[in-house]
């Protein structure tokens, strides 16, 4: 019952402006920054160690901040679930669009990151081109089941779970259908090296570099910027890498991460701060969010 009334509140958000929407999650995040304590501190420890130069008080209101992008985000998502395309494309404003173009001939990676703008650079992909892509599942099989079919509400392309092998994505991707990869969480030492980020070991999952060697695609990074305001967002394609994979794992993966480190410093309150990003230690480190 409660999730039906949830569904039913979070419909009735899609039919106001983005303007209204926005306060509304910023109001939101901002209770979220008083209410969630363990992931305040999260954030607070991860920016410490991204931007020792930084002040405590600047380093808070990054956090803050985040919070209230995220909080906007999460409200944003009604407008993906049930809005028209029409709607959505003046949401969402391509930049780019020549390196986009060439998805539609030739294989290709999406290379993304978790910023708060994630679901609607995909939804926005998803619009005009069948896309691959990868999530993680939610305990609740009634969620999980609600994300997929709204998710998949174009009827295009494939979800895998972070469960699946990499076999069926590769099986999607050689083909030609795009895969949209966010390759920059900390999903535990299986699998993962240990490469900088922001100049800390960072245990990250080398699936770029290897799903390029293994597949022939081609890697177009991309990100999806939170424009202030309630004004929409950007979906900003680069130029598609050149000498990548090199054969060099570790070498690819560290760039990958420099990638990322570029875009962070854009925009820094719209990356995902909550999340543990360096829970996983190299052997003998001790733990960097207090006690295991």
């Amino acid at each position: 019952m409660m999730l039906r009334v949830g569904i039913f509140i979070f419909w009735l958000l899609h039919f106001l402006p983005l303007q209204v929407i926005a306060r509304l999650g910023k109001a939101l995040g901002e209770i979220a920054w008083w209410v969630a304590r363990e992931r305040r501190n999260v954030a607070v420890v991860n920016l410490r160690l991204c931007f020792p130069h930084l002040d405590e008080s600047e380093r808070r209101r990054i956090a803050r901040r985040h919070f209230h992008a995220f909080g906007q985000a999460a409200l944003a998502e009604s407008l993906l679930w049930w809005s028209r395309k029409e709607r959505l494309r003046r949401v969402v404003r391509v930049e780019g669009q020549v390196y986009y173009d060439a998805v539609k001939s030739g294989k290709f990676i999406l290379f993304g990151m978790h910023m708060v703008g994630l679901n609607v650079g995909a939804f926005r992909v998803g619009m005009d081109t069948p896309i691959a892509a990868i999530q993680s599942k939610i305990k609740d099989p009634r969620v999980d089941a609600l994300l997929h079919k709204y998710r998949m509400r174009f009827g295009t392309g494939q979800l895998f779970s972070r469960q699946d092998s990499l076999r069926a994505v590769i099986r999607a991707i050689r083909p030609g259908v795009p895969l949209y990869l966010l390759p920059d969480q900390d999903f535990g030492p299986r699998e993962s090296i240990f490469v900088p980020f922001f100049g800390i070991p960072a245990a990250t999952v080398p699936t770029l570099s290897r799903l390029a060697s293994l597949t022939g695609a081609r890697i177009l990074p991309c990100r999806t910027i939170q424009r202030p305001g309630g004004r929409g967002y950007v979906l900003r394609f680069y130029p598609a890498w050149e000498a990548f994979p090199t054969g060099d794992v570790e070498a690819d993966t560290r760039r990958m991460n420099a990638f990322i480190e570029e875009c962070v410093l854009d925009t820094p309150e719209q990356y995902f701060w909550t999340h543990k990003r360096f829970k996983t230690r190299p052997p003998g480190d001790p733990p960097l969010y207090g006690k295991r």
